[in-house]
């Protein structure tokens, strides 16, 4: 993957608000649901997504900028930690010895986690065949991963199955269940690092981060949506369809709809772990014509003389 500055086009000293503001735009411009079809568009959203990932978390992008973690978030070999920080002390050791004070035990740490090895201190370069982990033979479990995953609105509310490769290099199939909300965390025994000394590998923890969708927000298990009406059919009523999670279905305007009005569909939500399904609302938005309509004009100016009405009076604002 690209390096996610360059994803996002904004520069490594850019601010979170930066970030953030360009992250909507691409993910706006990009996104499967105004782009129904075009598969390249969908590549962008996802590599998108995936600079944001690591950008837009702090610890994730400070570990990104040192190089401990690739462009795809994912964590760097044992050797290539082990390499970062032996050049981290370089640059601290005022002797300029590669090693410096440089000790088995902080290279164990920095290699398996922060697990302690009880080893001897020293100084210089190891000789051929060396072992730094010789008396380093305790069974131990191997650290957890943390990885995140980003999934649609509608996979998360519905259910979804998708792969992630985690920072060991492991591919794997993740089954998120319906009802999925951000933040959640789903824990996989063992898929974590390896242990030492044949020790239990660590788990992998998987937080899951939900995409927000163009027009469905959710409230527990029920949904809503805004849908825009002409001002015929809010005067007249009329049978229109809307989106659902799982499709689309018609409902049926009443007469004398008004911007804010909302009708139900029933079973249209999310389903909870019990199997009990939400409702889904659609609230009504009236939208004037795109073009101005003389017609309609003088229309209005002939009926406004005969029905005044005052709907912020109503409303109590004068």
């Amino acid at each position: 993957m690209r390096d996610p500055y360059e994803i996002l086009g904004v520069s490594r000293g850019a601010s979170d608000d930066e970030i953030k503001n360009a992250y909507r735009a691409l993910a706006k411009k990009y996104h499967p649901d105004l782009n129904p079809g075009k598969k390249d568009v969908e590549a962008k959203f996802k590599e998108v997504n995936g600079a944001y990932d690591i950008l837009g978390d702090t610890a994730k992008r400070a570990k990104y900028d040192r190089g401990e973690t690739d462009a795809m978030g994912n964590a760097r070999t044992a050797q290539q930690n082990y390499n970062a920080a032996r050049n981290a002390r370089a640059h601290q050791n005022p002797f300029n010895d590669p090693m410096g004070d440089f000790s088995s035990e902080d290279i164990f740490a920095d290699l398996f986690g922060g697990m302690k090895a009880k080893s001897t201190r020293f100084h210089g370069n190891w000789g051929a065949g060396a072992d730094p982990f010789a008396n380093a033979r305790e069974k131990a479990k191997g650290s957890d991963l943390a990885e995140t995953l980003r999934v649609s609105f509608t996979e998360a509310a519905l259910g979804t199955k998708k792969r992630i490769t985690l920072g060991t290099g492991k591919t794997i199939e993740i089954n998120v269940p319906p009802a999925t909300e951000s933040g959640a965390k789903l824990r996989l025994k063992q898929q974590g690092y390896a242990g030492f000394q044949e020790g239990r590998a660590g788990d992998a923890i998987i937080e899951i981060q939900v995409d927000a969708h163009p027009f469905f927000t959710r409230k527990g298990m029920d949904v809503t949506c805004e849908i825009p009406i002409t001002i015929y059919e809010a005067i007249l009523g009329a049978t229109v369809s809307v989106p659902t999670l799982e499709g689309s279905a018609e409902i049926k305007i009443p007469k004398g709809a008004n911007t804010g009005t909302n009708l139900r569909l029933r079973g249209k939500g999310i389903s909870d772990p019990q199997g009990v399904r939400g409702d889904q609302y659609v609230r009504m938005r009236v939208m004037m014509p795109d073009v101005h309509d003389e017609q309609l004009v003088k229309f209005m100016e002939k009926w406004s003389h005969n029905h005044p009405y005052d709907p912020r009076k109503k409303a109590g604002i004068n």
